[in-house]
């Protein structure tokens, strides 16, 4: 029996090994091995290995700085901004009583948009000559010296591309930071109310401590989202003008589908990997030492 149960256990758990195996482990083990080579998919019949070259290369290469250099102004801008923004959103609906419903759909609507349609969409509003944006700027509320070219200046370009992945995103973060504060003991609230920790000192001294956990979940998918940004670029400026956005991923897809270097395709992605890798860990042990003290 014992056996048996054995077996048809192997047998349930096995679509699901052979999937991840097949989808996540082969091909991260097999990435890092074409890391090590020189390949070109396209003219190459073999990897040739040369070690450490390709990390090497990356390090040196001006493209792959500006892209990185570009990637960490992105994340850091968008990592504080959703946190602050959707945050305060969060506790703006928890004080909210009447209509908290519909807006809470508002808010989380974007969320629903594909990030490629809502990047489409965005084009057409920045856009310097028909665009939705200047046209209200310069014919509406007569401030033609407000009105820019969005996305053809290399300093607007990066801040449009942010404001619309805030505007896509702060839905999800505002809803996981509102089920933490929800979360927060009902006892706790009126305790501290009681106490006379009303208002601005309620939040401080009671909700934010409070939300640690979430914090840890929240911060570790700003993080994601903004290192591994790759949409918003993409579809809107393709790295324009110049390479004043230019990302990491940008540069990956690139070198692999447009030059068909693999290896050094490859090399970056796991330079990208580690780099995402030390700032999720860096939030972790934020949160963990907050705990601990």
């Amino acid at each position: 029996m014992r056996n048996r149960k054995g077996i048809f256990g192997v047998l349930f758990i096995s679509p699901a090994f052979l999937f991840i195996f097949s989808f996540m482990i082969y091909p991260l083990v097999y990435s890092f091995y074409i890391s090590l080579n020189k390949f070109n998919f396209v003219y190459d019949t073999n990897p040739q290995f040369n070690g450490i070259g390709n990390y090497i290369k990356a390090f040196q290469d001006p493209a792959v700085l500006v892209a990185m250099k570009n990637t960490f102004t992105f994340g850091i801008w968008y990592f504080v901004l959703i946190m602050l923004l959707s945050l305060a959103i969060a506790l703006l609906l928890f004080h909210i009583k009447r209509g908290n419903e519909v807006l809470r759909t508002i808010i989380f609507m974007p969320i629903v948009v594909p990030l490629s349609l809502s990047a489409l969409v965005f084009m057409w509003i920045l856009q310097e000559n028909y665009g939705l944006l200047n046209f209200i700027l310069r014919d509406v509320l007569k401030l033609s010296f407000l009105a820019k070219p969005w996305l053809n200046n290399g300093t607007t370009a990066m801040g449009s591309l942010i404001g619309v992945g805030l505007w896509a995103t702060v839905g999800f973060e505002t809803i996981l930071f509102l089920g933490g504060i929800q979360s927060i003991s009902k006892e706790v609230l009126e305790a501290a109310e009681i106490d006379g920790a009303s208002g601005i000192k309620r939040i401080v001294s009671i909700i934010l401590p409070n939300l640690r956990e979430t914090y840890v979940l929240t911060g570790l998918w700003a993080i994601l989202h903004g290192l591994k940004v790759f949409v918003e670029p993409m579809v809107m400026t393709n790295g324009g003008p110049g390479n004043s956005t230019l990302v990491m991923y940008q540069e990956i897809y690139f070198t692999a589908f447009s030059n068909f270097d693999m290896g050094y395709a490859s090399a970056m992605a796991y330079i990208l990997g580690a780099i995402t890798m030390v700032f999720a860990l860096i939030n972790f042990y934020l949160n963990r030492s907050k705990d601990h003290a």
